[in-house]
Order: C-alpha cells, then sequence, then structure tokens
C-alpha cells in the first residue's frame, strides 16, 4: 500500500469512528433535552471546575497545533515541548473533571441513590463519557510522544502526528459543544 492510500483510509476510518461518537453524544443530549420535561427536573450551575476544564482542553488544542507547526520547521526540541504541554493539559482536563463531579455532589447532585436527580446524572454520565475519550486521546497522546522521541516523524512523514491531531481536536470541540450545551440547556 503506497503512502497516499494509507493516508487516505486511515483518515477515513478515524473519521467513521467519530461519527458514531458523535452519534452517541447525540442521542445522549437527546435524553438530555427530553428528561427536562420531567416534573422532578432540577436547575443547576455548572461547577466552576468546569469552566477551568474547559480552558485547559482549549490550550491543549493550541499547543498540539504549535506542536505540528514547529514539527513542519523540524525544530524537534518544541515539538516535544508542546507534545507533553498538551499531555499535561489533557490530563488537568481530567483532573478538573473530577472536581467538577465532586462540586456537584457537595452541591447535592447524585448520579444515583438517595438524592439523586436526573438533570445532575445526565451531566455526569456524559462528562464521564467524554472523559472516557479524553483517556483515550491521553493514549493516543503518549503513542505521538513515543513515536515522536523515536525520531519516526518528520516534516514530510507526520501521519501518525496528524492523526492524533485530529482526534484530540475532535475530543476538544466534542467538549466545548458538550460545555455551551450544559452552560445553556439546564
Amino acid at each position: 500500500m503506497d503512502a497516499v492510500t494509507k493516508e487516505r483510509s486511515s483518515k477515513q476510518m478515524l473519521y467513521i469512528s467519530m461519527i458514531s461518537m458523535v452519534m452517541m453524544f447525540a442521542g445522549l443530549t437527546s435524553a438530555y433535552i427530553i428528561s427536562r420535561k420531567r416534573e422532578d427536573w432540577v436547575s443547576f450551575e455548572l461547577p466552576q471546575a468546569l469552566y477551568i476544564s474547559t480552558l485547559l482542553i482549549i490550550l491543549s488544542s493550541i499547543t498540539f497545533m504549535l506542536a505540528k507547526k514547529a514539527l513542519v520547521k523540524e525544530n524537534r526540541q518544541q515539538t516535544s515541548l508542546f507534545l507533553v504541554l498538551t499531555l499535561v493539559l489533557g490530563l488537568g482536563f481530567v483532573y478538573f473533571q473530577g472536581e467538577g463531579f465532586y462540586q456537584l455532589r457537595a452541591a447535592g447532585f447524585y448520579v444515583a441513590g438517595e438524592g439523586s436527580v436526573v438533570s445532575g446524572a445526565l451531566l455526569v454520565v456524559i462528562s464521564f463519557m467524554h472523559v472516557l475519550h479524553v483517556f483515550a486521546g491521553l493514549i493516543v497522546l503518549l503513542v505521538v510522544i513515543y513515536n515522536h522521541f523515536k525520531q519516526r516523524y518528520t516534516s514530510t512523514s507526520k501521519l501518525g502526528l496528524e492523526l492524533g491531531g485530529i482526534f484530540w481536536h475532535f475530543v476538544d470541540i466534542l467538549w466545548i459543544l458538550l460545555f455551551v450545551f450544559f452552560f445553556f440547556i439546564r
């Protein structure tokens, strides 16, 4: 298989998987919207930690873009720095998502059991499903960083980095859309 065919088929497989993820989140957010009609629906303020996590994930997309630009310029040191920063920001995102779950619990919103409310449970379930995808993105980042340190990427051979970037930006954009959704539809 030549390089062009490999790149095209790799990207198509990634896009198909991303479409299936979009469909899953469309179903979950639809359940959220439909559940708002319930009599026991409770509106709530988003935890402050979710605002911080949103900022961190936006910054992580920027650092990944800077890593790719540095690789194109064959600046391996800057590429390394920006890839590691992306990983750290991604880990920070996961940490603050967890903090957001704890803040919801402290405010009396439980996922299950006595005191649980549908609105809080759906927010946690949808956010948690997204965090699982971010974990997958973090694994992808670790593979990209490993391959970068093994010098498998150059300015002309960067398919793995590009695929990792597409997926990372996808989970970033997905969270931003979910955050905006939760912000406006409570």
